[in-house]
């Protein structure tokens, strides 16, 4: 008997400890829904837009960030949106793309999500040629950037606007180190003829204040005849071209071709679309491409 009354003592022990634990989850779960549906979800398109908003957002519990391509998908010109894109953009109340062309697929979203904020980090920031639009390569460029990103998340969550401002404004402090640093350079490098195998490097040398005498855009479908091979020589040769400007991933063949048959140095820099998702894996990129830089431009 006594057996019997200890197991049912047990039973609703357990029983009563179930339900309590079942309970607890279900209001701790929406709680935390409920938490989550008072942050503003915001969504960028690709590597460089959010490394820039990271750094905007910072700590602030007012924002959920994510990105819309993978970290090494590099550059959004042929960007095709999955099924799994949708999804994510469905969920945002805050599209951050950089703009000037380089979404292609813009149309497409404003189609299917009327009603999404789309903001424009390179807003009032002239493009070069008035199509390029690798802004983000040009330091003093992608400050201004980070401003239009701290802006754009002020209007979509007033209640930390100063928070956003506040981290805008250091990581624009930290970026000025690297501007002063080709400031400097441009002392040596302004007015140098270069030749560039891919048009990001457009803001590079117009940073320098170095003069593009000729640009082959080179990415993974650019095949590349003999008679642009002979151009890129003579190109070289006329106009006394010292160093050329390319992507490794898509240039080294050219660069190599160029180094054989000239004298000129071929620089492989970062276009900065790809990396980690570390708040300083900008920073270092530029600084590493600085470095680079010196290293052909201050040779004797």
């Amino acid at each position: 008997m006594k057996k019997h009354k200890y197991l049912f003592v047990f039973s609703m022990l357990f029983t009563i400890t179930l339900i309590c634990v079942i309970f607890t989850r279900v209001y701790v779960s929406r709680e935390g829904y409920e938490s989550e549906k008072q942050k503003i979800h915001v969504v960028t398109s690709f590597y460089p837009i959010y490394i820039a908003a990271l750094n905007v957002a910072g700590d602030s519990p007012g924002i959920i960030l994510e990105n819309l391509s993978e970290p090494q998908t590099g550059c959004m010109h042929d960007y095709q949106l999955t099924p799994q894109d949708m999804i994510l953009l469905s969920k945002a109340d805050l599209f951050l793309v950089n703009g000037g062309g380089i979404e292609s697929f813009l149309a497409d979203i404003g189609q299917e999500y009327p009603s999404l904020a789309v903001s424009y980090a390179s807003k009032d920031l002239g493009l070069q040629g008035g199509e390029n639009a690798h802004v983000w390569m040009n330091t003093e460029y992608y400050a201004k950037m980070v401003q239009n990103i701290a802006e754009a998340f002020a209007e979509a969550d007033p209640q930390y606007a100063q928070v956003y401002q506040r981290n805008a404004d250091s990581y624009c402090h930290k970026i000025q180190e690297l501007t002063d640093e080709i400031r400097k350079l441009r002392e040596t490098a302004a007015g140098k003829p270069v030749v560039i195998f891919h048009e990001a490097y457009e803001y590079v040398a117009g940073q320098l204040g170095m003069n593009t005498v000729y640009c082959m855009d080179l990415d993974e479908e650019r095949q590349v005849s003999a008679h642009e091979v002979a151009r890129v020589m003579d190109e070289i040769s006329d106009n006394r071209v010292s160093v050329v400007f390319a992507e490794e991933l898509y240039g080294s063949d050219m660069g190599n071709t160029v180094e054989a048959e000239t004298r000129a140095k071929v620089c492989y820099l970062d276009t900065l679309v790809r990396g980690d998702y570390e708040a300083d894996s900008y920073f270092l990129a530029v600084q590493n491409n600085i470095n680079i830089l010196k290293q052909a431009l201050e040779a004797p």
